[in-house]
């Protein structure tokens, strides 16, 4: 096993770990020492170029996005912006992949998981109707590129863009029906495990 999946494994468990039991400070330590883990280790990939720097910029805007969370909920909104750009960064580096194919069957299931859990939350969502639409409408989007480059390249790279990508789907679709429709203890440490992986798995198809 190499260092920085190490070092961000013990970092992140410790911040799963404080988001299970909601110790604050542990959390509040721990989440922007795994992020940075995560920005270290992209910043050592080889030949570094347009696709990795795009990368990197996603994952600084996931950072910033959930550091606003943090904050009142007047400034929910602008999270919901850092968020889409996240994801909208993170889109535009796989499209950058030369191959694309189209698999029909993923953007089939997509739309299916898109409109299940939009039906599941809209009548909750009030003000942020929209802005959480088009999020969500973004991450499916993000994961279709990186599926559709996965089927035209089927190389290691592709496939840790996509897994990642399909992980942080599952964290967003998690969160808001959390937040919005049926909230349960364990959401917050398992949004938080696919976040971690995702990101881990995005940054290491600039690696492999």
């Amino acid at each position: 096993m190499s260092w920085p999946f190490l070092a961000v494994f013990f970092s992140g468990w410790l911040y799963i770990d404080a988001a299970y039991r909601g110790i604050r400070w542990q959390q509040w330590v721990f989440y922007p020492v795994t992020m940075l883990l995560l920005l270290l280790w992209a910043f050592q990939a080889p030949n570094l170029e347009a696709t990795g720097y795009l990368i990197i910029a996603g994952l600084i805007v996931s950072l910033l996005s959930d550091s606003l969370r943090i904050l009142p909920s007047k400034y929910l909104l602008f999270s919901f912006i850092a968020l889409f750009l996240s994801y909208l960064l993170y889109t535009i580096s796989f499209a950058l992949h030369m191959g694309f194919s189209f698999f029909f069957p993923l953007p089939l299931i997509l739309l299916v998981v898109g409109i299940v859990v939009m039906f599941i939350v809209w009548r909750r969502l009030d003000t942020l109707r929209w802005r959480v639409l088009d999020t969500w409408i973004m991450v499916l989007i993000m994961v279709w590129v990186a599926g559709e480059q996965y089927f035209a390249l089927s190389n290691a790279s592709r496939f840790s863009a996509v897994a990642g990508a399909i992980l942080l789907l599952l964290a967003h679709s998690i969160s808001i029906i959390d937040q919005y429709r049926f909230p349960f203890k364990l959401s917050k440490a398992i949004v938080i495990t696919c976040r971690f992986i995702g990101h881990f798995l995005i940054i290491r198809s600039l690696i492999v």
